[in-house]
Parts: structure tokens; C-alpha cells; sequence
């Protein structure tokens, strides 16, 4: 008997392990992934109410919107060629353009253009400016993927910070492909802001911006420190790109939940091929997550619980905390990426806004 019970454990043994190596997974794409060496998780179909937690104004926000598809937003038609690419940001921006006129007319604001080292950089002034940033200026980078929002589209963040914070704004209107693909925007804020330097030695200079402009205020600190040229006093990383690459887990928990952008695959992922021009989407410079953040200044990040980006923040807020740089984050109920811009009279927005302009005030009152 012992060596048929031999014999049989074997067999048992064998046809177990093959079980356990040929079980397929059927994903909601339909398809197959083996569990047991890829360590994926099919999660269910499961219900999505709107955040019950959130505000009245941004649970209504959320109420109102169509779910998102990720399916459709990955078969998208994305512009091809140059010719498509500049067709496409000339329509986008120019609507997007339209809106910021009637935000300059409702804040009342200033707005005036600037050259600075042969850079289009627009100063926006509020009518009131607070005191504690009376010798202070507010460097704003927009986000768009790299690829949207030139021209008046991109100080529509910038107006509502300065209105908002009570602070002088210089948004810059930084080159982008595809006739201008990386370096060019961080070339562009690199010169704007050692020229602001040169000329006002005394102020207090901070650098942000949201999305692209996040990601980009970081690794533009990044190529500041490494060139060891002066960094901002503070600075202001919203929802930040700072991995071009699907590296995070909100990158999948997020995907058909974040209403603004959906999914990495599709326009996101191909406007950070077109930026990038063929460099690794993990250069730091291109991806700061990749980079040493060491000696940052104190930096303020903004995120939401339905983030595409939610992991591009906490990864970076993770990093400069174990640098020792001061950081604070704010995550927001319900929101996706950037919602504070699109629903900017919901409190929570204006409370998000608020706590940016006391880490301000405390950063520049050391």
C-alpha cells in the first residue's frame, strides 16, 4: 500500500500545482490573467453612489455627471500628426479662453502681459492684496497635459489663486509640442523664474500649479536645485503628473472614477509621449518621483479620494517627508483630478484655498 499511497500523492500533488498555475481569471476587459504568478485582483462590479460625505454644492456636482467610461476615453480619436495636434489645441484653448474672460470680469481682476527673458508670462493682480504677501509673488505654472491651455486658457487657476490668496500671480505661458516638446517648458520656467530673481532679490517667490503645473513646479525645483540656483520660498504641488508613467495605485483603483480624467491610456498617455519626444518617461526631469527631492522648500499638495493622480501625490508627499521638508496634504471627499478648479464654489474648495494661504503665510513668516 505505501508505495500506491506514494504514487498517489504525487499525482494529487502534481495536479494541484497544475490546477493552481493554469487557473484563469477573466477580467472586466475579458481578459485572462493567471492569479497565482501576476498577484492581480479582479475586483467586482460594485455601486458608486455620489460622495454622501461631501459638500451639498459638490455632492450635486457629482450627481449631475454622467458616469465616466474608461472603455470610450481609451478609443478616443487623439490627434495625429502635427498639423491634428496644433487643429486640436487651437479649438480646446480657444473655448477654454472664452471662460477665462468672463472669470477675469466676475473676480475682477487685472490682467496684463509680459515678456520675461523672452517668455509670455501674464501678471495678475487681485484688487486686494494681503499684507503678508505685499512683497511676494505667486509663480504659476498651468496644468493641461502639457499640451493644453496656452494663452488665456492657462490663468484660469492663476486668476482664482490670486483672488483667492490675495497675492500678486505671474503665469507663464510655457512653449509645448509639438513644435516645443521637453525641455521647452521647463526651459521657459526656469528662465522666468531666475529673472524674477535678478530683479526682485527681496520678494518671495513661489512656485505651483496643478496637474502638469504641479508636476512641473517639481521638476523644475529639481533642475533649480541641481543647477544650484535659489529655490522658492514655498511651494504648490496640485494633484501633481509626477510620474509619466502608469506607476500608482490610483492609476487602477481610479480608472472610471475620476470623472475629469478617466484613464491614464488613450489622450493622457499619449500627450506624455508627444511632451517627452522619445526621452524616458522616467527621467526625473520628465517624472520628479524619480528624482532627490532633498532641500525642497516647505511644499503644499491638494488631492482628492477619486483621484487618477491620488498615488502621484502621496508618493512625492512620501518622499519629502522622509527628506525632512515640510509638507502638508489635503485630500478631499469625493473629488477627482483638479475638481477644486471645476467646482470652485463648493466650501470645500474655498477651504482647500484657505488652508494654501495660512501654510503660505506661516512658510514666509519664518
Amino acid at each position: 500500500m505505501k508505495p500506491l499511497f506514494r504514487i498517489t500523492s504525487c499525482s494529487l500533488m502534481i495536479l494541484f500545482l497544475s490546477c493552481q498555475h493554469a487557473q484563469k481569471i477573466v477580467s472586466p476587459e475579458d481578459q485572462t490573467i493567471t492569479a497565482i504568478d501576476s498577484g492581480v485582483w479582479i475586483i467586482e462590479k460594485r455601486t458608486l453612489p455620489p460622495p454622501s460625505g461631501a459638500s451639498a454644492v459638490f455632492y450635486d456636482a457629482i450627481k449631475a455627471t454622467t458616469q465616466p467610461d474608461p472603455v470610450r476615453s481609451r478609443n478616443a480619436d487623439i490627434p495625429q500628426g502635427a498639423a491634428a495636434w496644433k487643429s486640436f489645441q487651437k479649438s480646446r484653448d480657444s473655448a477654454a479662453a472664452q471662460k477665462t474672460m468672463e472669470l477675469i470680469e466676475l473676480m475682477q481682476v487685472k490682467v496684463e502681459e509680459k515678456e520675461i527673458s523672452g517668455v509670455l508670462t501674464r501678471m495678475i493682480t487681485p484688487q486686494v492684496i494681503d499684507d503678508a504677501f505685499s512683497n511676494a509673488f505667486f509663480i504659476h505654472l498651468h496644468g493641461g497635459a502639457y499640451t493644453m491651455d496656452a494663452g488665456l486658457a492657462g490663468i484660469y487657476e492663476g486668476i482664482f489663486l490670486a483672488n483667492l490668496i490675495q497675492i500678486p500671480v505671474i503665469s507663464v505661458d510655457y512653449r509645448m509640442p509639438p513644435d516645443h516638446p521637453f525641455p521647452a517648458a521647463q526651459d521657459d520656467a526656469v528662465a522666468v523664474y531666475q529673472k524674477i530673481v535678478e530683479d526682485f532679490p527681496n520678494h518671495h517667490l513661489i512656485l505651483g500649479g496643478t496637474s502638469a503645473g504641479g508636476g512641473l513646479t517639481l521638476s523644475t525645483t529639481l533642475r533649480l536645485k541641481n543647477e544650484q540656483i535659489s529655490l522658492p520660498k514655498a511651494l504648490f504641488a496640485g494633484t501633481p503628473w509626477s510620474d509619466l508613467t502608469k506607476t500608482g495605485d490610483s492609476y487602477y483603483i481610479m480608472e472610471g472614477i475620476d470623472r475629469i480624467l478617466v484613464t491614464y491610456e488613450g489622450f493622457l498617455e499619449q500627450s506624455a509621449l508627444l511632451y517627452a519626444n522619445g526621452k524616458d518617461l522616467k527621467d526625473p526631469y520628465l517624472s520628479p518621483v524619480y528624482g532627490d527631492v532633498s532641500g525642497f522648500p516647505p511644499t503644499f499638495l491638494l488631492t482628492g479620494t477619486r483621484d487618477l493622480f491620488q498615488s502621484n501625490t502621496s508618493r512625492i508627499q512620501r518622499m519629502l517627508k522622509d527628506k525632512g521638508v515640510a509638507t502638508e496634504l489635503v485630500l478631499l471627499e469625493g473629488y477627482a483630478h483638479g475638481d477644486y478648479g471645476f467646482v470652485a464654489n463648493a466650501p470645500e474648495s474655498l477651504a482647500a484655498g484657505m488652508d494654501l494661504k495660512r501654510f503660505l503665510k506661516e512658510v514666509l513668516a519664518k
